[in-house]
């Protein structure tokens, strides 16, 4: 098991405070054995021996939870059979129970509870639970693992060459399970996408036209790291023949972020200082997703899936990340956290002084003293004009 230590280390200053800690990400990412490794943590670190109680509201087992009222019951009994001491909380997808939010929050208001939930979906703490739990909940964003947590699930010592694999499969936790191989893998893999389309999207939605959303998302999938439009999705389903409107295909991805599979990334005049309103990007949240439901070609696609992995890289750290542009020129990453600013640029190899001025030259066109970075696959470093050259399998390890 990976223990996932980064996030591990931002929920524990939290643990036994009345606040409703809520884990969030997509689906398979590894948010119960989270639990579990908090749990652990809490019971035999912080609070040796204390009771817990953990419910997988996703498991057929526990369907009678799902009614109206049940799972109060059972979690007011538990606390009342141990009212003298803390007693912590685990449930695991509760977002199917009805009026859950009620639950949550009446729950939470019992002096001895400590109360620990996940979903997989963003709209977790919109709506009602928001209402109830202001200001008595803090979110906390799993991803599938980082490229550093792989190296730690595949113990490989040769770091480019597990960066390829990792640019290929992805960081989904159960594909360790498989040992990476490659027939099962895409298997796996393929499976999970239908999961998330069908549980996560199309059911929680409602939506009719689910050839439509295939179209669109593998689609936006395989152009994911390029900029586009709403219309241009539009024409390309005209083409192939699949009249829809800009509105529905918004409205998709709309419901493709809310389950995690996407995330749409803003575009910023760093000149104007101004967000733009057209032409965003799409990044898909994980790379193996990507390759084993498009006709993907890791040669021909490297450029956008080391964006993809950059990307989430950032957030991973915490920063906000925009796309940043300067006249006519591409910045490939704005990342912002607090006072601190970060460049970056982002290409394959640059093997050619045309190759490294077009790189350099966009950074250099930013009108600001702050760190300007370019990451690529040369290990020779390129550094000039006081921007930096980076080896990009080291960045991702060596934060």
């Amino acid at each position: 098991m990976i223990i996932r230590h980064d996030i591990l280390s931002e929920i524990t200053p939290f643990v036994a405070k009345d606040v409703v800690k809520v884990i969030t990400g997509i689906r398979r990412c590894g948010k119960s054995t989270l639990l579990e490794q908090i749990k652990d943590r809490i019971v035999g670190e912080i609070d040796p021996g204390a009771p817990f109680f953990y419910l997988n509201l996703d498991d057929e087992a526990n369907s009678t939870y799902l009614k109206k009222g049940v799972l109060f019951a059972k979690l007011e009994q538990i606390l009342q059979e141990n009212s003298s001491r803390m007693v912590y909380l685990f449930l695991d997808e509760i977002h199917d129970v009805e009026e859950w939010e009620k639950t949550v929050n009446s729950i939470r208001m019992r002096k001895n509870a400590d109360v620990y939930i996940t979903g997989s979906n963003s709209k977790l703490l919109s709506g009602e639970l928001a209402t109830y739990l202001t200001g008595r909940s803090v979110e906390f964003g799993l991803s599938p693992f980082s490229f550093k947590e792989y190296l730690a699930a595949v113990s490989e010592t040769d770091r480019e060459k597990a960066f390829w694999s990792y640019l290929e499969y992805g960081g989904m936790p159960f594909l360790t399970e498989l040992d990476y191989r490659p027939a099962p893998s895409k298997r796996y893999l393929e499976d999970l996408y239908q999961a998330i389309l069908l549980k996560d999207i199309v059911r929680r939605k409602n939506i009719r036209d689910v050839d439509l959303l295939s179209r669109i998302v593998r689609y936006v999938m395989t152009e994911t790291g390029h900029v586009f439009s709403s219309k241009r999705i539009v024409d390309f389903l005209k083409h192939e023949k699949c009249e829809t409107a800009p509105s529905t295909v918004l409205n998709y991805l709309r419901a493709c972020e809310e389950a995690f599979l996407l995330t749409r990334v803003e575009r910023e005049d760093l000149i104007g200082k101004r967000i733009l309103s057209v032409d965003e990007k799409y990044y898909v949240t994980d790379c193996g997703l990507r390759n084993a439901n498009v006709s993907a070609n890791i040669s021909r696609d490297v450029d956008q899936l080391l964006e993809v992995v950059v990307y989430r890289e950032m957030i991973r750290r915490g920063y906000q990340v925009t796309i940043g542009r300067v006249k006519a020129q591409e910045v490939d990453f704005v990342c912002q956290k607090g006072k601190e600013r970060l460049y970056l640029q982002v290409a394959y190899l640059m093997p050619t002084e045309e190759t490294r001025k077009r790189e350099f030259d966009a950074l250099a066109a930013v009108p600001d003293q702050y760190d300007k970075m370019v990451l690529s696959m040369d290990r020779f470093d390129f550094s000039e004009r006081g921007i930096k050259h980076g080896y990009l399998p080291d960045f991702l390890v060596d934060e």
